[in-house]
């Protein structure tokens, strides 16, 4: 199984540049095809050599895994499924308005707060999800050239924390 670019820093990405025998300059080349132009394969990134495309393509995918399901609202709200690891599925939310296009994205599966109002706080926390998880979000929805906010979901961990540390 070939290890995912997406989601990957810039220092990873020289790491694997440099593992590979690559030139150093080929990481800022790859981060700016993953996360400038958004391609979803090792081939498109065409400044980079036959050779080294090819290294890379033995080893990496970009990784990016479409929605396996989508609602949209009359509205133009559209609400994505996505996988996550261990089977579980983390929902990004589209909302556009007359100045903003916001996407809500997972930033865990499931949440420790349990509100009364929340299905997904019913389910109870699972884990807290990769940057590839969340950068996956954001990249493939079709709307992702539009988007002017981000809001991210499943904080119950971090307002936990907060509350800890107000206690003290």
């Amino acid at each position: 199984m070939k290890k995912k670019l997406l989601g990957l820093t810039l220092d990873e990405l020289k790491e694997v540049t440099t593992r590979l025998g690559m030139p150093s300059f080929a990481a800022r080349q790859i981060a700016d095809w993953l996360y400038k132009k958004k391609v979803h394969a090792v081939a498109e990134m065409t400044n980079l050599s036959v050779k080294n495309r090819d290294l890379l393509a033995a080893e990496y995918e970009v990784g990016g895994v479409v929605p396996v399901d989508q609602m949209a609202s009359v509205d133009g709200t559209v609400k994505y499924l996505f996988p996550a690891a261990d089977n579980s599925f983390v929902e990004a939310v589209y909302i556009p308005s007359d100045d903003r296009a916001t996407l809500c994205v997972s930033s865990q599966v499931g949440c420790k707060m349990n509100c009364l109002f929340c299905m997904t706080g019913k389910q109870g926390f699972t884990a807290n999800l990769s940057s590839y998880d969340i950068l996956n979000q954001i990249q493939m929805i079709s709307e992702t050239e539009t988007l002017t906010n981000l809001v991210f979901m499943g904080m119950g961990n971090l307002w936990i924390m907060w509350m800890n540390y107000l206690k003290h």
